[in-house]
């Protein structure tokens, strides 16, 4: 009886812990095909998105490469083909991205779902083992061993005993970082979430965007009927309201006497201000620059800000925490003339700054930004020789966003007036 007691005691010991490890092995059995077929797709969908960042690497050099000449038609159209292209592009990668990032959190469910199963499957096989183990021959654990007269065998089974103590404590250990390990994944599960509606959010925009670029595009054809010479007489029309425009802003400026205290004003220093954007390729610096003296294009003021290049659609981001002051389409009143969609924002620091030619504004007045982030899109947007971004640093106490009545436009306009004192150049703060 006494060998049957402890023979009994073994085989159950031994079954119930063969037990654990077969389910647990069988529950990863059984999820690991699924997720395998995951990681395919996950990294299918990976190989797809480097093909279509090739594709947008490819189209953004070719916009450069056109962009250098609009003067003709010709050029101005397969301008806004090419730049409608990377715009389908750019959609497809964040398509890509979205299916990509839905197929991540799909496989972090399952491991969840995995784990939880684990957690489960362990607690309950521990909990069964130890009911028969007290249960076993209608005796307590304690009583079978009383029962020994047998030395060897009684140390046998005590050996079994810690053996399948020392499973319980790795058991119990791997619980608690299944535990852990779920907690991390359910976090990085909202994460992805919150990225995943980011994503979409940006997708919009950038339908927006495409929206944008047809209409420009019908409009280039509607008006100049796919004739040359008519193109040629748009961009002379449009030099010549822009160098009235630019007089008239000029002798208005002139006229504006705003105190501004020089110890509102930062000292000079890099890093004051942030980069607006990801990629920095400066196509025209600030002050009498080469195209200024040339042209004339500013009226001997010289240029107010630093010019970036920028595709259609890229982000421009906050220089630096702020406030929105103001935000508007200089476009609505006097097309072609100034700013066109622009964001000026309030620092804390004595600076403000200026967002210029944007294609899609995502801000508005009174909202508090922070450092990098997203504010609006570039574009081509008012008197832009090309798609880029316009950057204007100001002393705070010298700008102000105003209303104005245009002798050229017929039309009142909102936009940043400064004392021609308070243009700053931001490459000293940048």
């Amino acid at each position: 009886m006494k060998v049957k007691q402890a023979l009994s005691l073994k085989t159950i010991l031994s079954v119930a812990v063969l037990f654990v490890m077969l389910f647990v092995f069988m529950i990863k059995s059984s999820e690991a095909s699924t997720v395998n077929e995951l990681k395919t797709k996950i990294e299918d969908g990976k190989s797809k998105l480097r093909e279509i960042d090739k594709e947008i690497a490819e189209l953004e050099q070719k916009s450069i490469e056109v962009g250098k000449n609009t003067q003709s038609l010709k050029n101005a159209l397969s301008k806004l083909d090419v730049d409608k292209n990377k715009i389908e592009a750019d959609i497809k990668a964040t398509e890509n991205r979205i299916n990509i990032t839905s197929l991540s959190i799909e496989k972090l469910g399952m491991e969840i779902i995995d784990a939880q199963r684990r957690i489960q499957t362990n607690t309950d096989a521990i909990s069964s083992a130890f009911r028969k183990i007290d249960a076993a021959e209608g005796t307590t654990f304690i009583e079978t061993i009383l029962t020994y007269n047998n030395v060897s065998a009684l140390w046998d089974e005590v050996e079994t005993m810690l053996r399948f103590q020392i499973g319980v404590k790795k058991n119990t250990g791997e619980l608690k970082i299944l535990r852990n390990d779920l907690q991390n994944k359910k976090t990085e599960k909202e994460k992805n979430k919150k990225e995943l509606l980011n994503i979409k959010s940006e997708l919009n925009d950038q339908n927006e965007l495409i929206e944008f670029n047809k209409e420009e595009k019908s409009q280039l054809l509607s008006v100049t009927k796919s004739k040359e010479s008519n193109y040629k007489k748009i961009l002379a029309e449009k030099k010549s309201l822009s160098d009235a425009f630019e007089k008239e802003l000029l002798d208005f400026e002139s006229q504006l006497k705003i105190a501004i205290d020089p110890k509102s004003i930062p000292s000079v220093g890099a890093g004051i201000l942030f980069w607006p954007l990801d990629k920095i390729f400066i196509t025209q610096e600030f002050g009498n620059t080469e195209f200024a003296m040339r042209t004339n294009a500013y009226k001997g003021k010289g240029h107010n800000g630093v010019d970036f290049q920028a595709a259609p659609g890229t982000k421009v981001k906050a220089a630096l925490n702020g406030v929105v002051v103001g935000a508007g389409d200089t476009d609505k009143v006097c097309k072609g003339a100034s700013f066109g969609k622009w964001v000026l924002l309030r620092h804390n620091n004595g600076l403000s700054t200026l967002y210029a030619h944007l294609s899609l504004i995502k801000t508005f007045e009174g909202e508090t930004v922070k450092t990098g982030d997203v504010i609006g899109y570039s574009g081509n947007t008012g008197y832009s020789t090309g798609p880029h971004l316009h950057f204007t640093v100001y002393a705070t106490q010298g700008v102000k966003v105003m209303d104005k009545q245009s002798s050229v436009c017929k039309g009142v306009y909102r936009m940043p007036f400064a004392d021609l004192r308070a243009y700053l150049n931001p490459m000293l703060y940048l």
